[in-house]
């Protein structure tokens, strides 16, 4: 299905791609060779740059592609993943966990483990998650970002997966978050007005608003328990722990939470961020609802985006759709390899290898250790390669679950109930992967959510049992550690910049309230 480049195509495909290897490049060059500044970008994110962010590197190409093609096969209930993170996760990301992370100056999610509980749940915590990052993240992102370039130029997949990671690397690991950050604002832009140009041409070819207007007959948010893939039940459990930890505990999101100029920035940013994560859904979606009237019968539905740009767009916007899919390979892989490369150094490499090493001495194993995470990103996406004719989203979903239980328990129990332990909190997070093969491989048929929601509730049992037998921390030690009332609201001498129209609560309540509408509306 490949496409012939235009003049016009090629142009601003090549100048975008040289703009965000320029902008990298002069962002690594901006920042001092600092920890503080290479892992967190000198703590100097407004709130505008933070949201902005997270949506650049949380949106990628297993959502162009993938969630386009599980729209394509399941319909509008897949906008319930993306619009159930603003609901649960960060909402739990604002209002619970936020405070701690931000007043205790923590460089890394797995810091706030390790003053709750100790090392041996930080480091629990840091393989978990890097596991995550290296098969799911990366090696997804990757894989489905070549896939298309595959099928609108023809390039081999294995060609697209090797010059994505080491363009996307190269900035990266010279310039830490800055350079991510920097870059990601630019790739923001290009994505949303890509994915604004493919909606509006699908449209056009299909009826205009009322080709959509006709499928709104069809869109659900609440499916039946027996579904395949999102039961209702999903919302016991699964999607409750899996957005808890990809939107709160996740050091690929929060890290740019942990980078704000002040708390109020955070605040803000996280609620930016939610806007951000309401529209975008709606751009990747809406294209997918309304395709069966053009490509009725697709077999891979994951290659619904590159036969919608093939067979739509004309000569200048290929490639300024192009580019905006490559916009969200590169912002999503540059997030993953700094979130890597900052776990790695500051979980593993600072406290249990080079207690005193200098800064310079912790930038330089960075950057070593993001070439080397490039490497094995490269090398576990051939794990992706050989799916069956599910959408390869839906199988993305089904590893998170995997993960996320433990992960979800340990942080939840750790600021939720000052009388959980070490042991109890060691207990979810290394029986998480075990519980989920054992029932994956017991119940085949059952849905991974429902899955997902049971070895959730089964971690959160066996931390409450164990914590119960074992010895808790003094009281004393948990000062800052535990959620109350009071953590909701911003410290003393920040609180004069939230009046009026800066107050979050009101930006919160609207769209949380634009959320609820449409969950009411069809459920």
């Amino acid at each position: 299905m490949n496409i012939n480049l235009t003049l016009a195509d090629a142009v601003i495909f090549g100048l975008y791609i040289l703009s965000i290897l320029l902008l990298g490049l002069y962002a690594s060059r901006k920042g001092k060779q600092t920890k503080r500044d290479y892992f967190l970008a000198g703590d100097k994110l407004p709130w505008w740059m933070i949201g902005g962010s997270i949506i650049a590197s949380n949106i990628s190409s297993h959502h162009l592609v993938g969630a386009m093609g599980a729209a394509y096969n399941r319909g509008f209930v897949v906008i319930a993943m993306e619009w159930g993170a603003i609901l649960i996760g960060f909402n739990a990301l604002l209002w619970i966990f936020l405070p701690f992370y931000i007043r205790n100056g923590f460089y890394t999610i797995p810091e706030f483990l390790h003053k709750r509980f100790g090392t041996a749940a930080r480091s629990t915590y840091s393989v978990l998650i890097l596991m995550t990052y290296v098969f799911v993240e990366i090696a997804a992102v990757l894989y489905l970002g070549a896939l298309s370039l595959h099928a609108l130029l023809d390039i081999p997949v294995i060609v697209s997966i090797i010059l994505l990671a080491l363009l996307t690397g190269l900035y990266t690991i010279l310039g830490g978050l800055r350079a991510v950050i920097w870059t990601e604002m630019l790739q923001l832009v290009v994505l949303v007005a890509g994915g604004i140009i493919l909606t509006i041409a699908t449209l056009n070819a299909t009826g205009g608003v009322e080709s959509v207007l006709a499928t709104t007959k069809d869109w659900e948010l609440i499916l039946p328990s027996d579904d395949p893939d999102f039961p209702w039940t999903m919302y016991l459990g699964g999607l409750l722990c899996i957005s808890i930890f990809y939107c709160a505990t996740n050091q690929f999101i929060v890290q740019r939470v942990l980078a704000a100029k002040n708390e109020w920035h955070a605040r803000m940013g996280v609620i930016f961020g939610d806007y951000l994560k309401f529209l975008v859904p709606l751009i990747i979606t809406i294209p997918a609802l309304v395709a069966p009237r053009l490509i009725p019968h697709l077999d891979n539905p994951d290659l619904l985006f590159p036969m919608l740009v093939a067979k739509l767009l004309p000569s200048g916007l290929v490639g300024l759709v192009m580019a905006g899919l490559i916009s969200a390979v590169m912002s999503h892989l540059s997030g993953a390899i700094n979130s890597c490369t900052t776990i790695l150094t500051v979980d593993v490499y600072l406290p249990h290898f080079a207690k005193n090493a200098s800064d310079q001495q912790a930038v330089r194993f960075g950057r070593v250790a993001g070439t080397l995470i490039v490497v094995a990103g490269i090398l576990c996406t051939g794990l992706l390669m050989n799916y069956s004719d599910k959408p390869v989203f839906i199988y993305l979903m089904n590893a998170y679950g995997l993960f996320t239980p433990g992960i979800a328990t340990m942080f939840l129990m750790g600021i939720f109930w000052k009388r959980t332990t070490q042991a109890g909190s060691l207990t979810a997070g290394i029986l998480t992967i075990p519980l989920s093969l054992l029932i994956e491989f017991s119940f085949p048929q059952m849905p991974f959510f429902n899955r997902t929601g049971i070895v959730f509730w089964i971690c959160m049992l066996l931390c409450l049992v164990v914590s119960m037998m074992t010895k808790p921390k003094p009281e004393a030690e948990l000062s800052g550690l535990i959620w109350n009332r009071e953590s909701l609201r911003l410290l003393p001498e920040e609180r004069d910049q939230q009046r009026g129209i800066r107050d979050p609560f009101y930006w919160w309540a609207l769209i949380t309230a634009a959320v609820l509408f449409f969950y009411i509306r069809f459920a």
